[in-house]
């Protein structure tokens, strides 16, 4: 029970800081989701080093993160600074690794380089990406909205509670029982239906979108952060963990929490990209 309370609570906390950042606006979203994204990108490297024998530094890896991140969010939120130069810091520093493995002794360079490299893919990159999506459907001459940053959120939540409902009412068949032995086709069909019945609910007040193309986010979000969870829930497979850390009390590490939204972003900018919204 006590391990209950602890879970709801912390959640609550967690999902109610992020709703607020979002909503409030540009200046508490960027810093807060740069929190996140380096907790999470140290997090990942920690597991690398710990279950994988990388050698390559955390401060570096994190750093070189926030730069990505700094020149997303610039190139995002400014017309007029040239993205050549706002990229150029995090391009040094990525040659400043590369060229630094040639003086390390410690374990195998090719290995640390894809490792590095895996972290600024897999985590970093999708984080930086928010700052694109925040730009989407904002009014004329604001740079920021809300909208959409939230709306993967409130798709992602309602799919996994679809998903986890429906999964343990009625789920039979195995989804990827190698990888995820509790998910099930119809927890997954289950959590489409509650996600798309959102989109429904939203296209009724935000005419930024007609009702199919909020529909087709949905799903766009649903599947790509299925995929996402099945993801991440390899690599801890291959790790031997069951968590990505204990950042949050009863939801293990901030990996857990966001794995669904690190394939959902770039896959919902090239959605909104392909319908003209971007």
């Amino acid at each position: 029970m006590k391990k209950f309370i602890v879970r709801t609570l912390s959640g609550a906390l967690f999902a109610a800081v992020l709703v607020g950042s979002i909503l409030y606006g540009f200046n508490t979203f960027r810093p807060l989701f740069l929190v996140f994204m380096a907790l999470a990108v140290n997090e990942f490297t920690t597991l690398l080093r710990q279950h994988k024998n990388a050698t390559f530094s955390p401060v570096v890896t994190v750093l070189c993160s926030i730069l990505l991140y700094i020149g997303f969010t610039s190139i995002a939120h400014s017309e007029t600074i040239p993205t050549l130069l706002v990229f150029t810091p995090y391009i040094l520093t990525i040659l400043c690794v590369f060229i630094g493995r040639l003086f390390s002794k410690k374990g195998n360079n090719i290995e640390n380089l894809a490792y590095f490299a895996l972290t600024q893919l897999y985590v970093a990159l999708p984080f930086s990406l928010l700052q694109i999506l925040s730009t989407a459907g904002a009014p004329e001459g604001e740079t920021y909205h809300w909208l959409f940053p939230l709306s993967i959120f409130i798709f992602i939540w309602c799919n996994d509670s679809g998903a986890y409902c429906i999964g343990c009412l009625i789920g039979r068949h195995k989804m990827f029982e190698r990888i995820s032995p509790k998910k099930t086709w119809e927890g997954f069909f289950g959590g489409v239906a509650v996600a798309v019945g959102a989109s429904i609910v939203m296209a009724q007040y935000f005419d930024v979108m007609n009702i199919w193309q909020w529909i087709g986010m949905a799903v766009v979000v649903v599947v790509f952060g299925t995929l996402g969870d099945l993801v991440e829930s390899n690599i801890k497979r291959e790790m031997q963990i069951k968590d990505s850390g204990n950042v949050l009390p009863g939801h293990g590490g901030l990996l857990d929490r966001f794995d669904s939204t690190l394939f959902a972003v770039p896959s919902v900018i090239a959605y909104l990209t392909f319908i003209g919204i971007l």
